[in-house]
């Protein structure tokens, strides 16, 4: 199963009017990295970076001069989110953003049922929460010191992480395979079996005034006992 970990930066928070200008993706085939990712910071188009945004994920509005439009980078996105399941933590929001830049541009929406949303997973997996990436990086003993600000691609990798963990998908991914073995492979010859007598025997472990107390033990027990039954003998009264 091939699955693209991906996250958004975007100049604000209304897709309406705000636009994306950096995406990230990871991608995971049967939830193991596969080495591949995609990355790209995106112009705008003269919408400036808000400066709550700004102080979110620190690209200004420099950093975005004479990077490439979302046209320029859509057929790229395409190609290597095709055919994946998409995940993304709070995912609406980047679903939002994407499907309004599509829009844009005549292309159909991204649907939901391609959507897992690792926000909605660790909520009802940790109701108590917190379920903030940063939480869950803790929680999950994921080191996140590099993020020092939000980055797409950085959000996607430790949100892979994060996925693995969450869903148990390492321990998913060892599958075992089944082996079927018929009666007749089971069968064991023990006519050659050689059952050799020690040159020595062990020596004794109790001692004969133990003994002597299990046997009295024993002998409080009744006709019935266990013990009895094992040939431990009774002393006479």
């Amino acid at each position: 199963m091939r699955e693209i970990i991906f996250d958004t930066e975007t100049t604000g928070l209304d897709a309406r009017e705000d636009r994306v200008i950096e995406i990230g993706g990871v991608e995971l085939d049967n939830r193991f990295p596969t080495g591949r990712t995609f990355h790209v910071y995106i112009n705008p188009q003269g919408r400036p970076v808000h400066p709550d945004a700004l102080a979110v994920h620190g690209i200004s509005d420099a950093d975005l001069a004479g990077k490439p439009t979302f046209s320029e980078i859509v057929g790229d996105f395409i190609a290597f989110t095709e055919g994946a399941r998409l995940v993304a933590h709070n995912a609406n929001f980047d679903l939002g953003f994407i499907n309004a830049e599509f829009a844009r541009l005549g292309l159909p929406p991204v649907g939901q049922d391609r959507i897992v949303d690792t926000l909605a997973l660790a909520r009802r997996k940790h109701p108590m929460g917190p379920n903030s990436l940063d939480a869950l990086c803790r929680r999950y003993g994921i080191d996140n010191s590099r993020r020092t600000k939000h980055g797409a691609l950085l959000d996607s990798e430790l949100l892979a992480e994060v996925y693995i963990e969450m869903i148990g998908g390492r321990q998913a991914a060892l599958i075992l395979e089944t082996v079927e073995v018929t009666s007749a492979e089971l069968t064991i010859d023990l006519s050659e079996t050689v059952i050799r007598t020690r040159p020595r025997p062990l020596l004794e472990r109790l001692s004969s005034e133990e003994i002597e107390a299990h046997a009295r033990l024993v002998s409080k027990l009744g006709e019935k006992a266990l013990w009895l039954e094992a040939g431990i003998s009774v002393p006479a009264e």
